[in-house]
């Protein structure tokens, strides 16, 4: 109950009033007390220090002894005081009583009476003491004896009852005084603790998440601008979360979708994350609920010392035919509330690639390697048999070397045009042109060829095919390239069929068949690859760089088509081109 501040304002509110109002009321009994005691002794005093009430009481002595002092005091009772509470006494010099107002009482020797027996004035007490008394010796001859004490006592009856009085208005102010303020601090209490409350009720609505809050401001003091100070910490508040709910949704996305991946671990090796791109590479599940040791047993965590230095590891890992890049970071604090992020990247297509960059340089290597060879060999012999070798085995010897000569020339001519398409350097001249007769024109250029090869060709071009849009010379250097390769790989009486139809609105097919030696199976997915040959030795006797068919595919491929190579080993292979007819042109429109 007391928990409350509510209750606490009124409690001590309470217990501020008891305590004021105990001080006061006892500050004015002692106050009475003292007034009292000094009122007595100041009016003793004004009676006995006048000569003539001296001289009454020593002259009524000597002559008359006890009885003449008694008369002379309650001559002077009024001035004394003496009533009910308040008597008189005539003590002899050893302070027995003589004479006095209540013969009944049995009096005790006080400090003032044995001082008045000394020959002296007893006029001291205290408040706590209980009663007041005063004692006066009497000499009646003056000569320095006491034959008599006149002494005064008052029993304080009238001030206990006074104080009593105070006591009683004190304790009734006091219980006005409380109601007082009860009520007093039960409104000062309200205006206190209800803005706090309204503030506690809005601080628990933003711990539940809700920060729409705006309390009302309903007074300029300090609850006031505590009330101010908490709207300003609402709106911020829902702006700072709101801007780490963006990032947080923004890092799941990310973990969601992004291609490498990502696993979180505890120091014990606990996972507490993967995203699916993990998942997928790994071949493992979150529900899975595997350690660190399970899912990389080849590989060991980062220890405290790394830790502490902030360190990675990086390494490679294969899983499921790939090869995978691993970096361990540690993160979070040092005191073991942290844990080690695996960061997984999928490098077996950079792999691939280094292999075929490796490849490539290799294959051009070989490639120009060979030509030079023979062209130096040949060289070499001319100038050292110069004058002795006989003119037609000279003439053979230079048509060898100008042989290689142009075989060098296409093997660099084919690697600009291909770094031409990679880095996008190849400016194609589009304009629109006739399918047609672009293929009856390579045909007649072949044709000759076709026939010192002993083949038969067939052409099947109609007139009726539609006008298309590209670079016709880029797109008649694809098709005489796989001609070409048809009529090599194709033996001695074959049949070699050109073609062309319209498949489908704004598309136009280029069909390239031969009856030849065909391709295995396994080499058809690489055939576009660059320098790659399925049967090496014969692709060089016959001329071939392997650079024909990707030159092909990455024309193709500039002109928004496809290329696809359908073969069947020792039965013959099937090229099909597929082009767009509605490309736009940015050239001068050419012949229809």
């Amino acid at each position: 109950m007391f928990r409350s501040l509510h209750m606490k304002l009124v409690l001590i509110l309470v217990l501020m009033i008891i305590s004021v109002m105990a001080v006061v009321g006892t500050f004015l009994i002692n106050s009475v007390n003292t007034f009292y005691l000094d009122s007595f002794y100041e009016q003793m005093q004004n009676v006995f220090n006048q000569s003539s009430t001296m001289d009454s009481l020593k002259e009524a002595a000597a002559e008359q002894g006890a009885p003449g002092l008694q008369t002379v005091i309650e001559a002077r009772e009024s001035a004394l005081g003496i009533d009910d509470y308040r008597n008189y006494y005539i003590l002899d010099a050893e302070g027995r009583y003589l004479e006095g107002s209540n013969p009944n009482i049995t009096l005790t020797r006080t400090s003032n009476i044995v001082a008045a027996m000394a020959g002296e004035l007893g006029a001291r007490s205290s408040v706590s003491d209980s009663m007041m008394d005063i004692a006066v010796p009497i000499d009646k001859e003056g000569d320095g004896s006491v034959d008599y004490i006149v002494y005064i006592t008052d029993d304080k009856s009238e001030i206990s009852d006074l104080s009593w009085r105070f006591f009683q208005i004190v304790m009734q102010a006091m219980m006005f005084g409380l109601l007082a303020a009860i009520l007093l601090s039960f409104l000062l209490s309200k205006t206190i603790t209800t803005p706090i409350e309204r503030i506690t009720e809005g601080a628990r609505s933003i711990a539940e998440g809700n920060f729409d809050q705006d309390l009302g401001v309903q007074s300029s003091d300090e609850i006031g601008e505590l009330t101010r100070s908490f709207n300003y910490m609402a709106r911020q508040l829902k702006s700072t979360v709101g801007e780490v709910q963006g990032e947080r949704d923004k890092l799941n996305t990310l973990f969601l979708h992004m291609t490498d991946g990502v696993a979180a671990f505890t120091t014990d090796g606990r996972l507490i994350h993967m995203n699916p791109a993990t998942e997928n590479m790994l071949g493992v599940r979150m529900e899975d609920q595997l350690t660190f040791d399970e899912i990389f047993a080849d590989l060991d965590m980062v220890s405290s010392d790394e830790t502490a230095m902030r360190s990675f590891l990086t390494s490679e890992i294969t899983r499921r035919d790939r090869v995978l890049s691993v970096t361990l970071a540690p993160y979070g604090a040092l005191d073991g509330e942290g844990g080690v992020i695996a960061v997984i990247h999928d490098i077996t297509e950079q792999r691939r690639l280094d292999d075929a960059r490796r490849e490539f340089v290799a294959n051009v290597s070989h490639e120009l390697r060979t030509p030079l060879t023979n062209i130096r060999s040949y060289t070499e012999t001319l100038l050292d048999a110069a004058g002795d070798i006989p003119i037609d085995t000279e003439k053979q010897f230079l048509g060898v070397i100008s042989s290689e000569s142009e075989r060098m020339a296409r093997i660099v001519t084919d690697l600009l045009t291909l770094s031409k398409l990679d880095y996008g350097r190849m400016e194609l001249r589009m304009t629109r042109f006739s399918l047609s007769d672009l293929l009856q024109k390579v045909a007649n250029a072949m044709r000759l060829t076709v026939q010192d090869n002993g083949h038969e060709m067939i052409v099947d071009a109609p007139d009726t095919l539609p006008a298309i849009v590209g670079d016709r010379e880029r797109i008649e250097q694809v098709v005489v390239n796989i001609l070409s390769n048809a009529v090599k790989y194709t033996p001695l009486g074959g049949h070699i069929r050109l073609s062309a139809c319209v498949p489908a609105e704004n598309r136009v097919r280029i069909t390239v068949e031969d009856d030849g030696v065909g391709i295995p199976a396994a080499d058809v997915p690489r055939l576009f690859e660059r320098f790659y040959r399925v049967d090496k030795a014969r692709s060089r006797a016959a001329g071939g760089t392997g650079l024909g068919l990707a030159i092909a595919k990455e024309i193709v491929e500039q002109h928004e088509g496809k290329i696809a190579l359908a073969s069947e080993y020792g039965k013959g292979t099937t090229v099909t081109i597929t082009l767009p007819t509605n490309l736009a042109p940015n050239s001068e429109e050419g012949p229809v």
